[in-house]
């Protein structure tokens, strides 16, 4: 495997214990990264810890995390202080129990990693970790202690591997009752509720993450080409927007109907039509994300002269 793993340590179920090792799932890596330059002599930056009130830099010796308790007043933490109260980890993700895959909310969901056998003697005790999940139709819940940080997993066979993804603690979720308590309750029925079933068989497909275009950073990658290449760049223009008078004529002209053919009767039988048929979004060229490696990602800022 060319990837490097971000931590080792071992799956314990019971007795059973394999050694593993875990890899980030989701990186950032292939975004075009910006740098604060000196546009005078195209230096990068440094960024430095300045004390607000003396104007001065702060050494790095000096610089100590605190809680603030009131306006400008805080509680200095040492380092040495707070390693002494987090818990101590002991590199092992302990499974403490079983749920059935898919009962967490995915609101939970916090970061994923790719877990694996770490050496060759842990590969049998993994795979059994694994096909009992998979046979089982279940996830398992561990704890443990990554980057000095306890946290708790959500274990999935995945493929030949495992899937170990991190979950927010209950407080870090905010409520969805609060979120949505000022929402008036409103009835849909009759032949709105027929268009909308209509457009949504009509475009129903298949999840495809390689079609999915990050637009701002192949903008950005663009434009650092352009200004490399010495040439301008047209800005995109804005798509027209439209006003939507009445929510039943752009709902007919979302299916595709209008006028005399926006009937309930003619939505329905379209519903119908639809269903049976197969969705244009399947149909999705794929977009390889090799292509989104371009040279100007390594291509060297010219300084300014």
């Amino acid at each position: 495997m060319s990837l490097r793993a971000t931590w080792k340590g071992y799956l314990k179920l019971g007795e059973v214990v394999c050694a593993v090792a875990l890899y980030t799932a989701v990186s950032t890596s292939e975004r075009v990264r910006l740098h604060m330059v000196n546009r005078r002599t195209g230096h990068a930056l440094n960024r430095r810890f300045i004390d607000p009130e003396t104007r001065k830099e702060v050494e790095r010796a000096d610089q100590v995390k605190g809680y603030e308790i009131a306006s400008g007043e805080y509680v200095m933490l040492d380092p040495e202080e707070i390693a002494a109260v987090v818990p101590a980890g002991d590199k092992t993700l302990s499974v403490e129990g079983f749920i059935p895959c898919g009962e967490v909310d995915d609101l939970y969901f916090d970061r994923p990693y790719y877990l694996r056998p770490a050496d060759e003697v842990s590969r049998t005790g993994f795979a059994v970790i694994r096909e009992g999940l998979r046979r089982k139709q279940v996830a398992a819940l561990a704890r443990g202690v990554l980057f000095r940080r306890p946290r708790s997993l959500l274990i999935r066979a995945y493929d030949q591997g495992i899937v170990a993804t991190t979950l927010n603690y209950d407080y870090e979720v905010r409520s969805v009752a609060e979120a949505f308590e000022d929402i008036p309750e409103v009835t849909i029925e009759g032949e709105m509720l027929d268009l909308a079933r209509h457009i949504i068989d009509t475009r129903m497909g298949t999840f495809q993450p390689e079609t999915f275009v990050d637009r701002y950073d192949d903008a950005l990658a663009e434009l650092v080409r352009a200004k490399i290449e010495g040439r301008k760049i047209a800005a995109p223009k804005e798509p027209a927007r439209g006003k939507v008078v009445d929510l039943m004529d752009a709902l007919r002209r979302s299916a595709g109907l209008s006028g005399k053919e926006g009937t309930r009767g003619e939505a329905a039988k379209r519903v119908g039509k639809s269903s049976t048929g197969k969705s244009s979004a399947g149909k999705s060229s794929t977009r390889k994300t090799s292509t989104r490696k371009t040279a100007a990602r390594k291509a060297p800022a010219r300084r300014a002269g």
